[in-house]
């Protein structure tokens, strides 16, 4: 097995790697990627080959003796299929191997929390931790599990189920799915200020990403009397997850509880669209100290909708 830098003549193999991998998620493909502008990031993507075939990926950046994954996206780490344990153990020997040879001197790789893939194979995991990776940090997922089966609103809180049922039987509010980002940012921002932080794409990023990837990106917009008051914004993931990038409302119409008939959309549509999770993203207190301080408010309202709590971990390793 060698290992070598990902070049443009590889991107349409790249994407379909990541496409019919076990772990591969969005964030993980060359056309997200092409989202940026050419110089924000150095991208050292690298591309694992046995007899000449792909066998592994691992998308990220050199920056001096440290190889960081992910750069400029949310997930990252390395894909692969449903690998053996044997060539997971080879995997992370030959990325080791690697990292020494070009003077790598740190390893720093985020993964996809384990719902995202398609059959749960901690083999790589493993192999990573018995060759002396450690885990350096842990963050808090929320994932609703989506039953094709059962009736949604059944499994809200209670007085989440009084509001999805009270939004529902106002014919002057409506739920659409739309392309309408010229409504939905504006309320973004406003939302983002209140916490002091910006919305990590910019209008235009977020267009670019919409034309890229047509059919990964779903803008749920909620209007009351035509006027938009909340949304949602989904960045379709792969095959067993849509995840919640961004929800926004406006807080003048905080009362009606928008968010809560948005989310029974988000659901709703997911399910009947067979997906098996929908993530509603990181649960960290941004302004603690501590980077793995749990927001325990923002935990609480996810569990409302029985979200239950997945892990993104970072796994280091210094040569």
């Amino acid at each position: 097995m060698e290992i070598i830098e990902y070049t443009e003549e590889w991107k349409e193999k790249w994407d379909n790697f990541v496409l019919e991998s076990n772990n591969g998620t969005i964030f993980h493909r060359q056309k997200f990627f092409d989202y940026h502008p050419k110089n924000r990031f150095n991208f050292n993507h690298l591309i694992f080959l046995e007899k000449g075939n792909i066998v592994a990926l691992l998308p990220g950046s050199r920056i001096g003796d440290l190889y960081e994954s992910p750069i400029g996206s949310s997930y990252g780490s390395i894909v692969t299929k449903d690998v053996k344990f044997s060539e997971a153990m080879e995997i992370v020997y030959t990325l080791t191997e690697y990292s020494k040879d070009v003077g790598i001197k740190k390893l720093l790789l985020t993964s996809a929390p384990r719902v995202y893939e398609k059959h749960p194979n901690e083999n790589l995991d493993f192999a990573m931790l018995w060759q002396d990776f450690t885990y350096d940090l842990h963050y808090i997922s929320s994932a609703i599990k989506l039953f094709p089966d059962q009736d949604i609103i059944s499994r809200f809180q209670p007085t989440v189920r009084r509001n999805i049922r009270k939004s529902l039987s106002n014919t002057e509010i409506r739920v659409e799915i739309n392309d309408r980002y010229d409504e939905f940012y504006p309320i973004l921002i406003e939302n983002k200020a209140r916490h002091d932080v910006k919305p990590t794409h910019s209008l235009a990023e977020l267009l670019k990403l919409k034309d890229l990837l047509p059919d990964n990106i779903k803008l749920f917009m909620l209007y009351y009397k035509d006027e938009p008051i909340a949304g949602s914004c989904m960045f379709i993931c792969n095959d067993q997850v849509a995840l919640c990038f961004y929800n926004m409302l406006r807080y003048e119409f905080e009362k009606m509880k928008p968010i809560h008939r948005i989310m029974y959309e988000v659901v709703k549509w997911a399910t009947e669209s067979e997906y098996t999770y929908v993530d509603i993203g990181v649960s960290q207190d941004t302004k603690a100290e501590n980077p793995m301080t749990p927001s325990m408010g923002l935990i609480d309202f996810k569990e409302k909708f029985d979200a239950k709590t997945v892990m993104r971990n970072t796994l280091k390793k210094i040569l």
